[in-house]
């Protein structure tokens, strides 16, 4: 017989439910993106190490471009199969933040997909202002800026009302707080 794998202490919210809870905070976003940029690292590593292993490269400048494509869909892999199950990576679940659509639930892969490729615009703009602004200063200490360049995701959660990405305002998903939800409910002495 199969056991269910899920924990009857804490059951499952109904998507309605869901669908109200409200926005996490930027500084939570933001430490959860540095977790998930530590994460990340790993991927890059073991996809990198595979694509030299396979090319016998010796230079990541070697077959470039190829390089590239792989990394994209490899970091686009682990996004898209950690959302689909239950709309969280680990540092999203560190951070009780949950990926959900306007009903509560799980976005389906199509959308977890569309919603990946749609972060990129932002981050890749600010990256080509910065190595403009290299190239017209003369200044090669200018490309350090390029760091903040994945943080420019975050310019659009000052316009919208709900504090949503842009990504995540287009698609119709968002970003909510459950960490309201995993507390036990505080009996009141009278």
């Amino acid at each position: 017989m199969k056991k269910s794998r899920k924990n009857s202490a804490r059951p499952e919210l109904p998507h309605t439910v869901l669908a109200t809870l409200p926005t996490p905070t930027r500084w939570r976003r933001f430490a959860c993106m540095m977790y998930e940029a530590v994460l990340l690292f790993g991927v890059v590593f073991l996809a990198s190490y595979l694509f030299d292993t396979l090319t016998q490269s010796r230079s990541g400048m070697t077959l470039r471009h190829a390089r590239q494509v792989l990394l994209f869909v490899a970091i686009g892999a682990y996004f898209i199969l950690c959302w689909r199950k239950r709309g969280q990576t680990l540092p999203m679940k560190t951070w009780n933040i949950r990926l959900v659509d306007r009903d509560g639930r799980t976005p389906r892969p199509s959308r977890l997909l569309l919603r990946y490729i749609l972060i990129w615009p932002l981050p890749l703009v600010a990256a080509m202002i910065v190595r403009a602004a290299s190239h017209a200063t003369g200044y090669g200490s200018v490309d350090l800026f390029i760091v903040v360049a994945p943080f420019t995701i975050f310019l659009w959660t000052w316009i919208d009302n709900d504090r949503q990405f842009l990504h995540d305002r287009l698609l119709g998903t968002r970003l909510i707080n459950i960490e309201d939800t995993k507390r036990e409910p505080v009996e009141t002495l009278v």
